[in-house]
Formats: structure tokens, sequence, C-alpha cells
């Protein structure tokens, strides 16, 4: 018994050690400007700002600035919040009706839950919006300093009874765009087949002088990537072989780099949305959506990899909780958005309890998404297995 319990003190340690100090590298940039832009706008309103938090829970360490704002960093470092004067909670749900209705006038000044509709709104969305700001500010950068790696999405090797076969391709042929969109390199083309399993794609193709386009079906399978995690996706059965030379990096200059970020962005949140469209269609398998360990796993492998690859992590997972959050689902920014929405329409806010009642449905679902994603995770990770004894 004894032995056990060591050797999953050691695996434990060994997970441990080597995913969290990148896990708290990506998480804390994500959260902080997510955080950050409730801030500014909050700020630019006129809104009294309580409380910054990275993380929640007990504080451990913080400062006050001169505007009163408690600046803080706190004990559970998976996520954070801003808590503005008025609310109730760190979800920003106000306060009672009745103690906003006895606020004095500069009180009422300061209060969020006295500003107007569309400066609440912009408040609320100004968080996921800084998500997708920071991840276009990283990859341009990336593009700025590094470059733009190429690789010609050319087919080397066309695997037996695959999709590709089906679909005509032959060795040699060129991709250059899929459904009327401009493929850049193999890897354009392995991002767009890998979200799309069982819908059928039109593949411009060069071959020789001539070209042509050709209809496949991704067919979705189990595939390892280079850290040993298993993946479902898409797959056309298609290898491309690269030989030294073969990968060029285009020198990008700024205003191009700019372009490009924005580009990448925005191709983050179409297969993003594409891959939540195939779960609700039954394409895709729910088994890849992941919680913080999961987050915490591939932090520390892509971290083995150098700055530049956890960077480009940390700019996916920006997005990702900036798609996240605008979901329409009360407690997250989105729900908070619907209830402005829904204000606009009635021309006046929802009751007190309909809120209350809303808050409560939403603290369902975003603990249902958290259970399910540990779930997943306890699944998935490698290192728990081995601590619980699965294999």
């Amino acid at each position: 018994m004894s032995e056990f319990f060591l050797h999953s003190f050691n695996t434990l340690s060994h997970g441990l050690i080597g995913y969290i100090i990148p896990f708290l590298f990506v998480l804390t940039i994500v959260v902080f400007f997510h955080e950050l832009g409730h801030f500014l706008v909050a700020r630019w309103a006129g809104v009294k700002v309580l409380t910054f938090s990275l993380g929640f829970g007990p504080e451990l360490a913080g400062f006050n600035d001169r505007h009163g704002t408690r600046w803080k960093i706190s004990a559970i470092p998976l996520g954070g919040y801003v808590k503005f004067f008025g609310d109730e909670s760190e979800a920003s749900t106000p306060t009672s009706a009745e103690t906003l209705a006895k606020m004095t006038e500069e009180e009422r000044a300061g209060s969020f839950h006295h500003k107007k509709v569309g400066a609440r709104a912009a408040i609320v969305a100004a968080g996921p919006i800084a998500n997708f700001i920071l991840a276009i500010v990283i990859f341009t950068c990336l593009f700025t300093f590094f470059g733009k790696p190429s690789t010609t999405a050319r087919v080397d090797k066309i695997e037996a009874s695959s999709a590709a076969e089906r679909a005509g391709f032959q060795v040699g042929d060129v991709v250059t765009a899929i459904d009327g969109k401009k493929i850049g390199s193999f890897s354009d083309m392995q991002r767009f087949v890998s979200v799309r399993a069982g819908e059928t794609m039109t593949f411009t193709v060069k071959r020789g002088d001539s070209t042509l386009e050709l209809k496949g079906t991704p067919e979705l399978r189990e595939v390892k990537d280079p850290f040993g995690n298993t993946q479902r996706l898409g797959i056309l059965g298609i290898t491309r072989a690269t030989s030294p030379g073969e990968v060029t990096t285009e020198k990008v200059d700024p205003a191009s780099a700019l372009w490009l970020g924005i580009k990448e962005t925005w191709f983050v949140i179409e297969q993003t949305l594409a891959y939540i469209g195939n779960i609700f269609t039954g394409r895709a398998s729910a088994d890849q959506i992941g919680g913080p360990i999961r987050i915490a796993q591939i932090s520390g492998q892509v971290a083995t990899l150098g700055l530049i690859p956890l960077l480009h992590l940390a700019a996916v997972l920006s997005i990702s909780i900036g798609l996240l959050n605008l979901f329409p689902v009360p407690l997250l920014d989105g729900g908070h958005l619907l209830f402005y929405t829904a204000e606009v329409v009635r021309g006046r806010p929802l009751s007190e309890k309909s809120q209350e009642y809303g808050f409560r449905v939403g603290l369902v679902l975003v603990l249902m998404l958290m259970v399910f994603a540990f779930y997943n995770d306890f699944h998935q990770v490698p290192w728990l297995k081995g601590l619980f004894g699965r294999s």
C-alpha cells in the first residue's frame, strides 16, 4: 500500500512540476487582459471599481491604488474578476433594488447598475473584446519578429481507401483553396480539415498546368499528437513529405503582420465555432473539451517547444475564453448582454426575481460544464490516468 501511495505522489508531483508554471503563465496573461478590458471601460464610464482580482478565494497579496481599487492575487488561480460599486458578487449580480434605490446621487454616479444600458453593455463586452485584441497583438508580434512559415500544400502520399483516394486526389496535386478560401500552407489545410469530419468540402487543386475541383469528406479518426495525446480529428489521408529547404519563412512588415494577425484570430474563431457546431450535429465528439487540468497539461507540453509556441497557445486560449464568455448564459458576459438586450426591447430592466432565476440557471449550466470538463480531463490526461490506475 505504501508503494502505491509513493508511486501516486511521484506521478502527481511530476505532473504538477511540469505543467503548473507554464499553465499559470498562460492563464494569467489571458485572465489579466480580459479583466483589464472590463476595468478600463468601467473607469472610462465613471464606474467605481472596488476590486481587480487575479484568481478567486482568499487574498494572497494586494494593494490599493489612488482610486480606491483593491488590486490582488487570490489563492485559486482559475480565473479572475472585477467587482464594481453596486455589485453584490464577483459575477456582477446587483445588490437588492432597495439598496440601489437608497444610494445618494454621488453613489449613483459611481454605481455600475445606475449607468445607462449602453455603458453597461460596453463594460461587459470589453472583456471578451480585450481577449480578441490580445490574440491579434500576439499573432502580429509573432509574424513581425519571426515571419510567416509556409509549406506548399502538396500531396506526396495518399492512403489506400482513404477519403482523399475516393475524392480523386493524385500524388503531386497542390491544394490552393478549400471551399473558396485560399490555402497558404499544408498546415492550413490540416487545420481546415481537422474540424470538418463528415462534411463534404470542395478542394481547389492545381495539377500540372490545370486547375480542378475535387469533393472530399474527411473521416473522423483518433490520432496521437507528438506528445502522445489522443485527439479525434477529421482526416483526408494525405501526407506531405518535407525536404530540407522546403519549409520557408516569409518576412512580414508590421502592417501586413497586423492583417495576418486579424486573419489568424478570425480563423481560430471560425474553427472553434465549427467544432462546437459539429458537436451538436454529431460530427465531432465533446470529449475534446478540456478544463484547467488539460490546459495545464497542454501548456507544459507546449512550453517544452519554446516561448513562441507557448505565446501562440496563449493567443488561442485567449480567443477561446473570449468566445466562451460571449455565450448567452447568465453569470457569463454573454448572459449579461442578453439581459441588456431584453432591457432595450422592453424599455425597462428585467425584474429582480427574473434576473435571480436567470443567474441560478446560469450557475447550474456553468457548473455542469465544469464537471464535464473535469471528467474529460481525468480520462484524457496521462499522468492522471497513471495516478488512478487507468490504462
